[in-house]
């Protein structure tokens, strides 16, 4: 048996300066499909992901707003990957949504009949209808918010009671829940925010119909862009990322033929997996700066993250349940984290020492995002105690 080549943690983080951190983009697009997928719980992390990498990054917003809402719009928002809202290239998202967003559809479809059943009577031919209603109203309107569906379609105004003869029972709106299992399942898709660019509250559109793809085929697709974006991983970092079972993992990775590696992780020695061919040690580029932003997928794209994170700086840079906040880069791994003062000016603290050309690369870095930002205070949605920190400062 061949012995497997091992990995070192300088060499991953070499790969993850070129492929996940280094700036050199020339679109919206083009990082996005390089990180296969952008974190888009908070609306703020995809433009700033964005802008992080782009070559040119002067007026990365208004180009990430053509990318997303213009008349082409290649990329799209879609529920994926561990129930987590995800951006990806429209090219791209029938494989996603085979292999992580219709099964997680399927389920959100379940709960909302329990929901309606349990708390207003109403069974899935009311529902039908009401969705039915829904797609009407935006064939004949065109792109509209929540509250304009509410409006014109009656069933979106009814209400449920939850916890019922509990102590916290409360009424809520069903709209909601309706409007997003039809989002889940591609019936209706967002648009441009009804705010500013940090807006989490959308307008809404009929989707364009994805391609069906089988679900295993689909999976090993998603492996395949994965491996050759976060490569090496083990099947654990895989399963964490995809939300997927370890047999559906495993199968994915035989079908894309990846190949082996030995890694050192937290827990000690493992199983890594490469793309074929991929194997071999990848050329370190020069050390560059980067500030990602809270929940940026290179610090989200593997469970382990000993190699680029040392454990003692994790408390402040994560919240309670495992979100990652704004981290400062050096090269392929985190050197400290950021925040914006309240006149939007952005501030860092080192938590680890790479020198003063290091130090000098982030002070520029930190100033010429600050200019970008032109005085908007983006506040995370999961805040980490160091961003609070610095936001208080």
């Amino acid at each position: 048996m061949a012995v497997r080549r091992q990995v070192t943690a300088q060499e991953r983080a070499a790969r993850a300066a070129r492929r996940l951190v280094g700036r050199g983009a020339a679109g919206a697009e083009e990082v996005t499909r390089s990180l296969v997928a952008l974190h888009a719980t908070d609306p703020a992390t995809v433009f700033l992901s964005v802008d992080a990498r782009l070559a040119r990054p002067e007026g990365s917003i208004e180009a990430v707003q053509e990318a997303l809402y213009g008349p082409e719009a290649p990329l799209v928002r879609m529920l994926a990957m561990r129930r987590t809202m995800f951006v990806v290239t429209r090219d791209v998202a029938p494989d996603v949504y085979a292999a992580a967003g219709r099964p997680i559809a399927a389920n959100e479809r379940r709960k909302l009949l329990v929901h309606l059943a349990e708390g207003g009577g109403w069974d899935e031919k009311w529902l039908a209808a009401a969705e039915e209603a829904v797609e009407a109203a935006l064939a004949e309107r065109g792109e509209l918010s929540g509250a304009e569906l509410s409006k014109l379609v009656p069933q979106l105004r009814e209400q449920v009671v939850v916890a019922r003869g509990k102590p916290y029972e409360a009424t809520q709106n069903v709209a909601s829940r309706i409007i997003r299992t039809m989002a889940a399942e591609n019936r209706i898709e967002r648009r441009r925010p009804v705010g500013t660019w940090t807006s989490s509250q959308f307008r809404w559109a009929p989707a364009r119909p994805l391609e069906e793809r089988p679900a295993e085929d689909a999976r090993a697709a998603v492996v395949r862009a994965w491996l050759g974006a976060y490569g090496p991983g083990t099947e654990a970092d895989l399963k964490w990322w995809t939300g997927w079972t370890l047999t559906a993992v495993r199968k994915a990775l035989a079908a894309v033929g990846a190949e082996q590696v030995g890694l050192d992780t937290g827990a000690g020695p493992a199983t890594g997996y490469v793309l074929p061919g991929d194997a071999g040690p990848l050329e370190a580029p020069r050390p560059a700066a980067a500030l990602l932003p809270a929940l940026d997928p290179a610090p989200m794209g593997w469970q382990d993250r000993d190699w680029f994170l040392p454990q003692e700086h994790r408390a402040a840079l994560f919240d309670r349940t495992g979100n990652v906040g704004p981290t400062v880069w050096w090269g392929g791994e985190v050197v400290g984290g950021w925040g914006q003062l309240a006149d939007g000016t952005v501030v860092w603290r080192q938590l680890a020492d790479r020198g003063k050309q290091a130090a000098a690369a982030v002070d520029r870095a930190a100033a010429e995002l600050t200019a970008r930002l032109g005085g908007v205070r983006i506040t995370p949605r999961f805040r980490t105690p160091l961003e609070r920190e610095l936001a208080s400062a």
